[in-house]
């Protein structure tokens, strides 16, 4: 493995950054007009891009940039749009990106004239690669290119009427040796000259992510040790994410000194994209933190995203993918469904097993929650059961359960809908046919408490292999006419093992009235039956009649 370097050592000498939490949110800066849109292979036209400002300003950013006016025709005339036909509110600071070159600069400033407020962010390579390799330059020479470059800014500044705020970035910053970002960076604010209240960005970008993250912390604390005695500036990164950590790297550079932190939509970006900002934003508020930015309708967000940019969201992308809150594992589906019961009667910090967010808050609703597939188990098809079709079987019918639906499941091997559980769950315990049946003959009678002489009550007849069994709803005392059966059917079947109820309960949450749910046991065999009905003695013989031709069959 002699063809790649380690990172070299941070040297710091009692870091603070592990033992700090974050608490507050940073300032915001979206980059997906510029860094995200450069990143795109057909880039946004001006409709989009304006669609995507105005949702960006809807969600609560304060700081956007919008642009390179030099380098493309494009990006000139939609930040020329934005500030002729006054699409910046009052409390937005737009941002525009240039090299520092003065030809680029001067036609920078030309893209800004007469808006009321701007971040003009001016950078140059800085690591060694770009140093030796690009620019065959020394140290000295890429200071002066920044010098420069800012001093010719500040003069067009000065005598404009337009507030303009520097933003200087060390481009591949993290790559750079911390000695000599900490030399441009003061050689840069000097150049720019500030007055004490007047803020100064230092960006401190990982252009390219080359290390862990925790490597990054260590530079930025390095950074603001430095610079933390000039109130006035204000350290900000821009996180890349060729190693998949620029989330981390954002989040750890913040409990290091940083205040703000640039990036996208959905971590939009060069080559792996840029930190992801939303899902930034929602780690904090999962920690009891606004963070300043309203994804409550995450969906919204993710639709407009999709048709200004035609990129799509990966499924399980944090926050707002397709599967993000979805369980297909039976035990995590149990541990779910349980949870969500237990959150619903006693409240507290929410704390639902494998759901980290409450998916209300962000605008998803929780069928995507528990799905049903082949991995699936009873306690998932029982949750789909009862929230969606109203079936609140009690916890012994979940076995019986689980096995109707995986044996769905095993014909497909696909995802079963929730209209398709609900009718495998009435196949399989409803109305099932055999040699148990019920006949009913209506009869009226003024006898029946709280009926009027024109209601009928009914009369059933329980037929079974072995006899009848007579019974009304007048005569019957619903807490035992089950057992009556039962002991009936125990005195007159050949077969002497006995049959016994192992399970009977009664709801009342069905618009058919009364659902009755019951579970006998013969031997080794224990089946359960269902039914619906008006009344709680019509349901309760239904439901037997249902289970013992269950077990029957």
């Amino acid at each position: 493995m002699s063809k790649y370097a380690p990172f070299p050592q941070i040297v710091l000498e009692k870091r603070s950054w592990p033992d700090k939490r974050i608490t507050t949110p940073p300032t915001w800066c979206s980059v997906d007009l510029r860094d995200g849109n450069q990143a795109l292979v057909n880039p946004m036209d001006p409709d989009a891009k304006l669609k995507m400002f105005r949702m960006l300003t809807e969600i609560g950013f304060r700081e956007i940039e919008i642009s390179f006016p030099s380098a493309s025709r494009q990006d000139f005339e939609f930040t020329r749009m934005l500030i002729e036909d006054h699409h910046i509110p009052d409390d937005v600071t737009i941002q525009v990106l240039t090299q520092s070159r003065k030809d680029l600069i001067k036609k920078t400033f030309e893209a800004l004239q007469g808006v009321k407020r701007a971040i003009v962010h001016i950078y140059n390579s800085t690591s060694p690669a770009q140093r030796e390799m690009v620019f065959g330059k020394s140290r000295q020479e890429i200071i002066q290119i920044a010098v420069d470059g800012i001093t010719y800014a500040r003069e067009i500044a000065r005598n404009s009427k337009s507030e303009f705020i520097l933003e200087y970035s060390p481009e591949s910053f993290s790559q750079t040796e911390c000695p000599f970002a900490i030399d441009i960076c003061h050689k840069v604010i000097e150049a720019w000259n500030p007055a004490p209240d007047e803020p100064v960005i230092i960006n401190l970008p990982a252009t390219v992510e080359a290390a862990p993250p925790q490597v990054y912390a260590d530079q930025i604390e390095i950074m603001s040790r430095e610079f933390s005695s000039m109130n006035n500036v204000i350290i900000s990164v821009h996180t890349h994410n060729d190693r998949g950590c620029a989330v981390a790297a954002a989040e750890l550079a913040q409990c290091a000194g940083a205040s703000r932190v640039e990036g996208t939509l959905f971590g939009n970006g060069e080559r792996t994209g840029n930190a992801d900002l939303i899902t930034m934003a929602l780690n904090m508020y999962t920690q009891g933190i606004d963070p300043g930015l309203d994804f409550s309708d995450i969906s919204a967000v993710a639709r407009i995203y999709s048709e200004c940019t035609k990129m799509t969201i990966p499924p399980r992308h944090p926050y707002a993918g397709e599967f993000v809150f979805t369980a297909f594992s039976g035990s995590h589906q149990d541990a779910i469904s349980k949870s969500i019961k237990y959150h619903q009667s006693h409240g507290g910090y929410w704390s639902i097993p494998y759901i980290p967010i409450d998916p209300a808050d962000i605008g998803r609703d929780d069928e995507s929650v528990i799905r049903i597939n082949s991995q699936s188990g009873k306690g998932g098809a029982a949750h789909i059961l009862e929230k969606y079709h109203g079936y609140s079987a009690p916890r012994e019918m979940h076995s019986e359960i689980g096995e109707s639906i995986k044996n769905a499941t095993s014909l497909t091997n696909a995802e079963l809908s929730t209209d398709e559980i609900g009718a495998i769950f009435k196949k399989t315990f409803f109305n099932v046919p055999g040699p148990y049946r019920i006949l009913e003959t209506f009869e009226f009678s003024t006898a029946i408490k709280n009926k009027s002489p024109q209601q009928p009550w009914r009369s059933f007849k329980f037929q079974t292999p072995y006899g009848n069994f007579d019974i009304s709803e007048e005569q019957a005392d619903v807490g035992n006419i089950h057992e009556s059966i039962i002991t009936f059917l125990n005195s007159v079947r050949s077969d002497k093992v006995p049959i016994t109820v192992s399970m009977y309960s009664t709801t009342n949450n069905n618009p058919e009235g009364v659902t009755a749910y019951i579970q006998v046991n013969s031997g080794n065999i224990r089946k359960s039956g269902a039914a619906n009905d008006t009344t709680v003695t019509a349901a309760t013989m239904r439901s037997l009649c249902s289970a013992l031709n269950r077990m029957h069959s």
